[in-house]
């Protein structure tokens, strides 16, 4: 087996290729949402461009956000659980949907924003692999409001068994596939769009922009690392101070009471 440097799930190299290329980001949001390409008449990146110092961030990782048929589309890939996922999922539903209300707007024209989350881990106690969230009355199952999408696609769950008909799993494979194995056995069935997914992806790997994002986001990282350690031996040089202190009262009342 070849291991993949790089695969879909590489921030850097999920945000360039999609926006580079975005009729396959159109494609593969059709086949996640469960409609076709061709009914979108509506279509665009709104954060084609990142700032270099957001390849550091924490809590606002690299992800595309869209316009489509006038509703807010975000695009996530997470790979490591963190245990928190489910409620910053919840969170970037909200910023979504609040920052679509413009100064002096009106509350029932805010559009409807969908949270379209792939992760590389179990996420729900569940056999099924793609998950559906809405505002639901609890007992009647009444709908509160239709603004409120977040979908979920659990990639260890995702069947071995490809099949050239069902584009959504063919699209999810690709972002499961780790060696160089995984894509041929998905370009081996021979349908054009992946083809042209797996084409864009050799083509963006060994471009200069994806070397320098890779070099920012490896420096950011670095940083992050860097900033963490010294935080730890500021925390442990203080507590061994207190320590110290501690130690040298005890000794003082024990040389009193002697």
């Amino acid at each position: 087996m070849t291991k993949l440097k790089h695969t879909f799930k590489t921030d850097t190299l999920f945000k360039i290729l999609f926006v580079k290329y975005p009729d396959l980001l159109k494609h593969l949001i059709a086949q996640l949402l469960g409609i076709t390409p061709e009914s979108i008449s509506e279509f665009a990146v709104t954060n084609a461009d990142t700032p270099p110092e957001t390849y550091g961030e924490k809590f606002c990782r690299l992800d595309v956000n869209m316009l489509v048929d006038g509703q807010r589309v975000d695009l996530e890939v997470q790979v490591d659980d963190e245990g928190d996922y489910k409620e910053r999922s919840l969170y970037y539903w909200a910023r979504a949907y609040s920052s679509a209300l413009s100064e002096g707007g009106k509350y029932n024209e805010l559009p409807r924003a969908i949270i379209i989350s792939i992760v590389n881990f179990a996420l729900f106690d569940c056999e099924e692999y793609h998950s559906e969230f809405r505002l639901l009355e609890v007992t009647r199952r009444a709908p509160l409001t239709d603004k409120q999408v977040l979908h979920f696609f659990e990639l260890p769950k995702l069947p071995d068994k490809l099949s050239k008909d069902d584009g959504r799993n063919l699209w999810l494979a690709l972002f499961k596939a780790d060696t160089e194995e995984d894509l041929a056995r998905i370009k081996a069935l021979e349908v054009p769009i992946m083809e042209q997914a797996i084409n864009a992806y050799h083509t963006v790997v060994v471009s200069p922009e994806f070397a320098e994002a890779e070099r920012l986001r490896s420096r950011a990282r670095h940083d992050e690392a860097q900033a963490l350690w010294n935080a730890e031996r500021k925390a442990n040089e203080k507590w061994q101070g207190v320590v110290a202190e501690k130690d040298a009262l005890i000794a003082e009342l024990r040389a009193q009471l002697e």
